[in-house]
């Protein structure tokens, strides 16, 4: 069995809205329950063979040292524990609470002399982790260089930023060359088939310290205009503008590719379903 001794944890179980406790008292100075309080643990166990235990919590009253107390909160929660272990699930991070004295929270002494069972019930296990608030990290999705634009939009998660290829503007103009038409009717294509698809186009330029007329923002709201007029709702494209402050090569550019790999068009997923 795993021991943790925390108060922090102790609290953290208390606070999580779909968790159930049940709590089994103790006679005085004793850490194994008495007939009538064994019989309920018992009915318990049989009632809740598909639950899980989340952790059990021991503690005393304020009579006695405080080290005397310690070591009989422990022991009563090892008893619960020996009772219910091979009869009811138990988390493979199980956590076993001692407070001693500290968990006196009553004036009355006997409902301090107490083991409570933190657990779930099994129709919540399957929001487990929700419900004790453990994020569980998705796998990285790889979204192919070489995919369709309708693919990486598909594969992409919220905030995923995708390259626009071959969007190409006339120089030091926010006016499209003639061979970005096919990814512009790309991407239109792409949010008439997603009505809840919600993007930001990202401007971005090159081979100067700064975007002094503000070009990256202009070509940005170019591609939006193309969009919204044929017939995408404004409100799901947003646009920005981020000149040279996030270039993927150092700027001034060593090459003639380095800085076209600056100057780029993106979208930035915001919503989808």
């Amino acid at each position: 069995m795993k021991y943790l001794f925390s108060v922090i944890v102790f609290y953290w179980f208390q606070i999580g809205v779909a968790q159930e406790q049940v709590t089994f008292y103790f006679d005085n100075n004793k850490s194994e329950l008495n007939k009538t309080e064994a019989t309920k643990l018992q009915k318990w166990i049989a009632e809740n063979t598909t639950s899980k235990i989340l952790s059990i919590t021991g503690s005393t009253d304020e009579v006695g040292s405080t080290g005397y107390n310690d070591t009989l909160s422990q022991k009563r929660v090892t008893h619960i524990f020996n009772q219910v272990k091979d009869k009811v699930n138990i988390r493979p991070d199980f956590k076993s609470i001692s407070l001693g004295e500290k968990g006196a929270t009553s004036t009355n002494k006997a409902e301090n002399r107490k083991a409570i069972i933190h657990y779930l019930l099994e129709k919540d296990l399957d929001k487990e982790n929700e419900v004790l608030g453990i994020k569980v990290e998705e796998p990285e999705v790889i979204i192919p260089e070489d995919a369709p634009l309708a693919e990486k939009v598909k594969l992409a998660k919220i905030g995923t930023k995708i390259t626009l290829k071959n969007i190409n503007f006339y120089q030091n103009t926010f006016a499209t060359m003639p061979e970005s038409q096919g990814t512009l009717y790309d991407l239109l294509f792409v949010m008439q088939n997603n009505p809840d698809l919600v993007i930001e186009i990202q401007g971005h330029i090159c081979c100067i310290d700064k975007d002094y007329r503000n070009l990256s923002t202009d070509r940005a709201k170019q591609i939006k205009r193309f969009l919204v007029y044929n017939g995408i709702q404004q409100h799901r494209v947003k646009t920005k503008g981020f000149g040279v402050s996030q270039p993927l090569y150092p700027i001034p550019e060593a090459t003639p590719e380095q800085a076209a790999a600056n100057r780029r068009v993106e979208i930035e997923i915001l919503s989808k379903k």
